[in-house]
């Protein structure tokens, strides 16, 4: 078994960072307090042509559900367009239909368009009202992985869930454990669940360097080192695999 670190960042300096404290690849998107938003076409590019280490895009076009209207719908297809054209490896996406179900003939639609890049069913599986019909949908659409966090807040708190989510994807597709995960409680997660790939945003929160009485300064940003105490402690695990 070798375990590998996604580091979801919300800006080009976050991304710089992950990738120097040795994650794996990241999934890179805007407004990471809001869940996360497809970033702009200028920080997608810079953001490519400045790792080394896989990119994964977040397509999703606002906060809040995962319902989209048909203008919302067009904008994820030209945004996949965009990250194909521009060397992005993965998009991590998702969409439902009202009654919580996976949106099976839309989905569709995006992972043809998105061909061959790798792809992410995000954590709009957290709100299907049935994990194990959403699960097979999921892997019958062509999806590489699930990000979920067991349908609770912190994938700390649904090790249970995530452990036989791991058992029911029977390597047909890869259950990737997100939010909450730190130092302090991978190795629980990973050894519980059985899971190869991890989710974190490894963040830290700084100061702006110019004040604004308009705007609040404070800045939500990667950090190098807890994301190199987490890598540190994933290679150990791979060592005593």
């Amino acid at each position: 078994m070798s375990y590998s670190l996604e580091i979801c960042a919300n800006s080009i300096q976050s991304a710089l960072n992950a990738q120097t404290g040795g994650a794996s690849r990241i999934e890179f998107c805007d407004n990471i307090l809001e869940g996360g938003t497809t970033p702009s076409y200028g920080a997608i590019k810079q953001v490519v042509e400045h790792l080394t280490i896989p990119v994964f895009v977040l397509i999703r076009p606002r906060g809040g559900d995962f319902v989209y209207s048909d203008e919302e719908f067009a904008a994820m297809k030209d945004d996949i367009q965009f990250c194909k054209e521009i060397g992005c490896r993965g998009i991590v996406t998702g969409i439902l239909k009202a009654d919580g179900t996976v949106d099976v003939q839309r989905t569709t639609k995006l992972v043809e368009l998105a061909k061959p890049l790798q792809l992410t069913f995000h954590r709009a599986f957290d709100d299907c009202v049935n994990m194990d019909q959403s699960l097979e949908d999921i892997i019958q659409l062509g999806f590489d992985r699930i990000l979920t966090s067991g349908g609770k807040p912190t994938a700390f708190e649904a090790i249970s869930t995530l452990s036989e989510l791991v058992k029911k994807a029977d390597n047909r597709i890869k259950i990737v454990p997100g939010s909450g995960i730190t130092e302090t409680n991978i190795i629980d997660i990973a050894t519980a669940t059985g899971a190869e790939e991890f989710h974190t945003t490894a963040k830290t929160l700084r100061q702006g360097v110019h004040y604004s009485m308009f705007n609040d300064e404070t800045i939500v940003q990667t950090d190098t080192e807890k994301v190199r105490a987490i890598s540190k402690i994933l290679n150990s695990l791979d060592s005593l695999v």
